[in-house]
C-alpha cells in the first residue's frame, strides 16, 4: 500500500464536522446548521479515499481485493459491535413495535443499505428520527456504496488514458448533472417523498465526488510541478 502521509488539519475538520452535527441533535436551536456536518465528512472521505486509490493504481500496487479487505477489517469488526451492543439494551427498553423497526434498520444496516431503508421510512428532521439510535449511521451506507463503483472508474481512467487528467473534467461533469436534480420539481420525487431525499445516495455523491476532485488535482499539480523542475534542471545542468 502506498504511503498517506498523516494531515492533521483534516483531523480537525472531521472533529469539527462530529461536533457540529452533536450539536445540532442535542438541540438544533444551539447550531441549526449543524447536520451540514455530514455534507464535510462526505467532501474528506472522498479526497482521502481518491488519493490513497490513484497512488496506489500509479505504482501498480492496487488490487480491489486489497482494497476491500482493507475497509471489512477496519469497519466491519467494530461496527457488528455497536449494533450487537445496540440492539441487546433497545431489547431491554424498546416496545415490541420500536424494537421489530430498529430490527429491521440493523438488518439494512450489516448491508451498508441503511440510507435507503430510511429514505422509504422517516425523514432525518422527522420526530421519530431522534429516538432511532443508530440513524448517524446511514452516512456511512452511503459512503460504502460510493466505494463500490468509484475506484473502478478510477482504474478504467488510468487504463485508457494512463493519468488523471481527463478523470477530472468527467467528476465536474458528474457533479454539475447531481446538481441539477436538486432544481427538478417537487412532484418529480413523489415516489422517494421529498423530505427523504436527505438519505438517498445520488443526493450525496456529489460531495463525495468533490473531495475527489480536490484529490486528483491536487496530484495532477504535484506530477506537473515535478515535470516542469526535471525539465528546469535538464536546462541548468545543460
Amino acid at each position: 500500500m502506498s504511503k498517506f502521509y498523516y494531515r492533521p488539519e483534516i483531523d480537525g475538520l472531521r472533529a469539527i464536522a462530529v461536533l457540529s452535527v452533536m450539536l445540532f441533535h442535542l438541540n438544533s436551536n444551539w447550531l441549526p446548521g449543524g447536520f451540514l456536518g455530514v455534507d464535510i465528512f462526505f467532501v474528506i472521505s472522498g479526497y482521502l479515499i481518491t488519493s490513497i486509490i490513484s497512488q496506489e493504481i500509479q505504482n501498480n500496487t492496487f488490487s480491489y481485493k486489497n482494497f476491500y479487505n482493507r475497509r471489512i477489517k477496519r469497519i466491519y469488526p467494530v461496527f457488528i459491535l455497536m449494533l450487537a451492543i445496540v440492539s441487546i439494551i433497545a431489547s431491554l427498553f424498546f416496545v415490541h413495535h420500536e424494537y421489530e423497526e430498529l430490527r429491521k434498520t440493523i438488518k439494512s444496516a450489516t448491508l451498508f443499505l441503511s440510507n435507503l431503508y430510511l429514505s422509504h421510512r422517516q425523514g432525518y428532521f422527522d420526530l421519530a428520527a431522534n429516538e432511532n439510535p443508530i440513524l448517524h449511521i446511514w452516512s456511512l451506507a452511503v459512503e460504502e456504496q460510493y466505494y463500490l463503483f468509484f475506484p473502478l472508474l478510477l482504474v478504467i481512467a488510468y487504463k485508457k488514458f494512463k493519468t488523471n487528467t481527463i478523470f477530472k473534467p468527467l467528476i465536474l461533469i458528474l457533479i454539475f448533472l447531481f446538481i441539477l436534480t436538486s432544481f427538478i420539481p417537487q412532484s418529480t420525487y413523489s415516489i422517494i417523498g421529498l423530505h427523504n431525499l436527505y438519505y438517498v445516495s445520488f443526493m450525496r455523491f456529489p460531495e463525495l465526488l468533490i473531495g475527489s476532485y480536490l484529490a486528483l488535482n491536487k496530484q495532477t499539480n504535484k506530477q506537473t510541478n515535478k515535470q516542469t523542475n526535471k525539465q528546469t534542471n535538464k536546462q541548468t545542468n545543460k
